[in-house]
C-alpha cells in the first residue's frame, strides 16, 4: 500500500474510531433511556420491500467483493442506496470507495449518507477530509462550517484539525485566503488564529503570520505550540527578541519541557553553547532517562572544548547501553583527536562495528593509520569499508589516494584514481583528484586533459579554472591563457586565498607589480600559506621592499618550520 493510501486510511480509521469513543451505550430495551432515544432519531430507516431486483444488487455487490471486484461492489452499493434511501447502504458503499482509494466514487458516497442521515458526525468529517486534503477547498466549505456549527462549543480542536488536512494543499495562497475568511466569525479562538498564521508564513505574508501568532498567544498565553510558531517567525528576522519570547514564557511555565526544548535547541542554532547545555540539563533533570538529552548535553560540551567532561558524559551513556555504542566511540574518537591522542581515537574508531557512524569510522581509522606512516594497514581498512554507493566509492578512493601522495606514492596513488575512473570516467571528484597527482607527476597531458574533460562537465570548478590556469602561469608557459583561467575562477571565488594568490602571480608574469602585490596581500590576510608567502615576498623583493619580504618569510617560517620552499626562496635572495 503506498503512503497515499495509508495517509487516507488513517483519516478514516481515526475518525471512524473517533465515533466509535463517543458512541452512547445501547439503553436497555423498553426503558426509558430507549423511549427518549427513539423520539430523538432524526433518520427513521427507509420501509422499502426487499425485491428480487434489489437483492440480486446486494449479492451482486457481495459476490464482486469476494472476487476481487471493489469497483463492481461500489457502484452496485451506491446504486442501492440511492434507490433504498438507506444511510446504512450509504455508509458501506463509502467505506469499500474509500478502501478501494476510489476517492471521487468516496466522495459521493459520503455526500450521499451525509444527505440520508444528516445529523452523523462521521460522513461530514470524512467529507471535509477528502476535499480539504485533495485540493478541493471550495467544495468543502458548506461541510466545514456544518462541523464548526456542530462544534461550536470547542471549534479549537477544529481548526487544528482543519491544518493538518490542508497540509497537502497544492496551493498555500489559496489556502490562506481560504481560512482567513473561515476563521472571521472566531476572533476570540486562539486556534482559529494559529492556523492562519501557519498559512500566512507558507504564502510569504510575515507579518501577518507574526500578527496571527502573538494575537494567538494573548488569548491562551499557556499554549505551547502558539508561543513557539511566534518565537519561530520572530528569530527568522530577529533572534534576540524570539529568544526572549521563550525565555519569559518559561519564566512563568518552567515546567513546560517542549518549549525548553525548544528553547535549547533555538540557543544551540543561535551558537550560545553554554547557555543550550544549561537548558538541556534542566529538561534531562526530570528526564533521566532520556539518552538524547544526555547525548546532546555530550556533544555540547565537546563543542565548547570542555573535553574531560565530555568523557564522562559521552562514558555515562555508553554505560546505561540504551544508545548505540558505535555513535558514542566515534564522538569519543573525535574528542581523542582533539587531545591529539591518536592512539587513543584509533583504538575508539575501531570500536564503530555497526551503525550509521560504520563508514565515517573507517575514513577516520585509515587516516590515523596513515599519518602513523602504516599505508599498508590503512589501504586495508579503506579496502573493507562497508561501500553502498558510488558516492562513497569515490571517497574511499579519493582518501586511499591522498594517503598514497602523502608518503610520496604518487605513481600508486595516480595508478588507483585511474582504476576508480574506469568505472566512473564522468565524477568531477575523481577527474580533479587524477589531475592534480598527475601534475605531482609531470604527466602535463594528462593533467590538462582531465581538467578540461571536468570544465566540459562541471562549467563552473573554480577550482579546475585555477589549477589548470596557475600550472600554465607557473611553467610560465601560455601565461595570458592561464591569467584568463585563473581570473574566471577569481569571478567564481573572490575570498578564495590560492585562487587569489594564482590571480595575484599571474600579474607578476604580465610585470604588473602593484596589481600583483594587492592580490597576494589579500591571499596572505586570508591564509598564511607558505606558497602564498613566498609569492608575496617575491613580489616585495622585486618591488624593492626587501626588508618587508625578508619579514613575511621569517615570520611563515617561524609557524611553518617545515617548508622547504621557504628556505630555499631565503637562501635564494638572501646577500
Amino acid at each position: 500500500m503506498n503512503m497515499h493510501a495509508i495517509y487516507y486510511k488513517t483519516i478514516f480509521l481515526s475518525l471512524l474510531l473517533g465515533a466509535c469513543a463517543h458512541a452512547p451505550v445501547a439503553p436497555t430495551v423498553g426503558s426509558k433511556e430507549a423511549a427518549v432515544e427513539t423520539a430523538q432519531e432524526p433518520s427513521p430507516l427507509p420501509n422499502v420491500a426487499l425485491d428480487e431486483r434489489m437483492l440480486y444488487e446486494f449479492l451482486l455487490g457481495d459476490i464482486a467483493l469476494q472476487r476481487g471486484r471493489p469497483e463492481l461492489a461500489i457502484q452496485a452499493y451506491a446504486d442501492l442506496a440511492k434507490t433504498t434511501r438507506d444511510p446504512r447502504v450509504a455508509r458501506r458503499a463509502a467505506q469499500l470507495a474509500f478502501e478501494s482509494r476510489q476517492m471521487d466514487k468516496a466522495i459521493d458516497a459520503f455526500a450521499l449518507w451525509q444527505e440520508l442521515e444528516p445529523t452523523a458526525t462521521l460522513p461530514n468529517q470524512m467529507l471535509v477530509s477528502l476535499l480539504l486534503s485533495g485540493g478541493k477547498i471550495s467544495d468543502a466549505t458548506p461541510y466545514v462550517h456544518r462541523w464548526l456549527a456542530k462544534e461550536s462549543k470547542n471549534v479549537g480542536p477544529v481548526f487544528v484539525q482543519i491544518h493538518a488536512l490542508l497540509a497537502r494543499a497544492p496551493s498555500k495562497a489559496a489556502a490562506f485566503d481560504w481560512l482567513s475568511k473561515l476563521a472571521e466569525p472566531y476572533p476570540s479562538v486562539a486556534e482559529a488564529h494559529w492556523v492562519v498564521a501557519q498559512f500566512a508564513q507558507d504564502a510569504g505574508k510575515k507579518e501577518l503570520a507574526i500578527a496571527e501568532a502573538r494575537r494567538a498567544v494573548e488569548l491562551r498565553p499557556e499554549w505551547d505550540a502558539a508561543l513557539i510558531l511566534e518565537a519561530q517567525l520572530l528569530m527568522s528576522t530577529n533572534a534576540k527578541l524570539g529568544l526572549e519570547k521563550l525565555q519569559t514564557y518559561l519564566q512563568i511555565y518552567p515546567a513546560n519541557h517542549e518549549v525548553r526544548l525548544f528553547y535549547a535547541r533555538a540557543l544551540l542554532e543561535q551558537k550560545f553553547y553554554v547557555e543550550s547545555r544549561t537548558q538541556f540539563q534542566q529538561v534531562l533533570e526530570t528526564n533521566r532517562g532520556n539518552v538524547e538529552l544526555a547525548f546532546a548535553v555530550a556533544l555540547l560540551s565537546l563543542q565548547m572544548g570542555e573535553l574531560d567532561r565530555a568523557e564522562k558524559e559521552f562514558e555515562s551513556i555508553l554505560v546505561q547501553g540504551k544508545k548505540d555504542a558505535g555513535i558514542i566511540h566515534f564522538y569519543l574518537g573525535q574528542l581523542k583527536e582533539t587531545r591529539k591522542d591518536d592512539v587513543a581515537a584509533l583504538a575508539e574508531y575501531q570500536q564503530v562495528l555497526q551503525g550509521e557512524y560504520v563508514f565515517a569510522a573507517r575514513l577516520r581509522e585509515a587516516y590515523l593509520l596513515g599519518k602513523a606512516a602504516k599505508i599498508k594497514e590503512a589501504r586495508a581498512v579503506l579496502k573493507a569499508a562497508p561501500v553502498t554507493n558510488n558516492r562513497q566509492r569515490v571517497t574511499v578512493t579519493i582518501v586511499e589516494a591522498q594517503l598514497l601522495r602523502e608518503a610520496k606514492q604518487y605513481e600508486t596513488s595516480y595508478q588507483v584514481l585511474m582504476s576508480a575512473l574506469d568505472t566512473l570516467p564522468n565524477d568531477p571528484q575523481l577527474l580533479f583528484e587524477v589531475a592534480i597527482t598527475a601534475d605531482k607527476l609531470g604527466k602535463v597531458d594528462s593533467f590538462e586533459q582531465n581538467l578540461r574533460k571536468l570544465l566540459q562537465l562541471a562549467p563552473d570548478h573554480a577550482q579546475a579554472y585555477n589549477a589548470l590556469g596557475y600550472s600554465l602561469l607557473d611553467r610560465n608557459v601560455r601565461v595570458e591563457e592561464g591569467m584568463r583561467l585563473v581570473e574566471k575562477a577569481y569571478q567564481l571565488e573572490p575570498n578564495d586565498a590560492a585562487i587569489t594568490d594564482s590571480v595575484g602571480w599571474g600579474y607578476y608574469r604580465l610585470g604588473k607589480m602593484e596589481k600583483s602585490a594587492a592580490l597576494l596581500r589579500k591571499a596572505f590576510a586570508l591564509n598564511s600559506d607558505p606558497e602564498i608567502a613566498g609569492h608575496l615576498g617575491e613580489v616585495l623583493w622585486v618591488q624593492g621592499n626587501k626588508d618587508e619580504a625578508m619579514k613575511v618569510w621569517q615570520d611563515t617560517l617561524k609557524d611553518h618550520p617545515d617548508s622547504e620552499s621557504l628556505r630555499t626562496l631565503i637562501k635564494k635572495f638572501s646577500p
